[in-house]
């Protein structure tokens, strides 16, 4: 029987350089914490996304935007070294590449995260129709909020045109409220518990997915973190509990859920094993350091 091909994707997102500070503690307001452990390495919700995409086995291509300065020359060879068609990934002429500052504090390594304006702000709703051509191809689409929404709606309308599903990952929060036409376009929404309360304006998670799947969206995966992670559709709702693992960095597991959870979507899993699946490779994702260096590959998945 031959291998079926992989399924190829269009990750439309942000590009960063995260540069991380591993502390004792996170800080608190007014707080120096001394001793931290300081690293670079590559980020930004869309790259994430796109090299765990391609890592789970699907052909990638990225759509963003970065500065002419070493951090963007970096992220586009690291994206280039997994395989992912970076022709859609330009400079934007006097704008910074994106970088993240990021603090990892205490044994269960929390952060918190602080992201500077940069190229990713000016990612255009023109240069995601510029990329029609790898759109048609695609049997997904994924986005998060990391840039503007006016790419974000073009990229759902490009993915509806072309009959590609559309991911998003609506993170981060804006501080407005999300236009309920982009809701409509959602095959999958993945927040996570706080966003989910946010956006919906809900006190519970149970109510908040709810709302998102009201408003138009044909399904919701509720990142829980270590717990795991609940899907909901209209039919009812499901839940995946995390092996355990030791944990080492949390930045970019929820992009790995979404990037597995898009990529068995595009292949065309069920709702179940596609769960179950992603859930076990963001569990993966928090045993090594990085955000893209921790994304596992479809090979150390299936091998236990």
């Amino acid at each position: 029987m031959s291998t079926p091909p992989a399924p190829r994707i269009v990750v439309v997102g942000s590009s960063n350089t995260d540069l991380v500070l591993l502390c004792p503690h996170l800080p608190r307001p007014g707080e120096s914490v001394a001793g931290a452990k300081f690293s670079q390495c590559q980020g930004g919700k869309g790259a994430n996304q796109a090299v765990a995409g391609a890592r789970a086995g699907a052909r990638v291509a990225f759509v963003g935007a970065r500065g002419d300065d070493i951090y963007g020359q970096t992220a586009a060879k690291a994206l280039e070294a997994e395989g992912i068609d970076i022709r859609y990934f330009p400079v934007v002429p006097g704008a910074s590449s994106g970088l993240a500052f990021i603090f990892l504090g205490g044994e269960d390594r929390q952060n918190m995260i602080g992201v500077a304006e940069s190229a990713n702000d000016r990612l255009t709703a023109t240069q995601v129709q510029s990329a029609r051509d790898v759109i048609e191809g695609a049997a997904c689409v994924v986005s998060q909020l990391e840039v503007p929404v006016e790419a974000v709606m073009m990229a759902a309308l490009e993915a509806e045109r072309a009959g590609a599903k559309f991911v998003l990952n609506p993170a981060p929060v804006p501080v407005g409220p999300v236009s309920r036409p982009l809701w409509k376009s959602v095959d999958l929404a993945t927040p996570n518990e706080d966003e989910v309360l946010i956006l919906s304006g809900q006190k519970s998670v149970d109510d908040g997915a709810r709302w998102l799947l009201d408003a138009g969206c044909r399904r919701v995966v509720v990142s829980l973190g270590s717990k795991g992670a609940r899907l909901y559709t209209p039919e009812g709702s499901l839940f995946a509990t995390p092996p355990p693992v030791k944990v080492v960095d949390t930045v970019g597991a929820g992009d790995c859920l979404t990037a597995w959870l898009a990529v068995g979507l595009a292949e065309g899993l069920d709702d179940e094993s596609n769960l179950y699946r992603a859930v076990a490779a963001a569990s993966r994702s928090v045993t090594r350091p990085g955000a893209q260096t921790g994304m596992p590959t479809r090979a150390e998945l299936e091998g236990g």
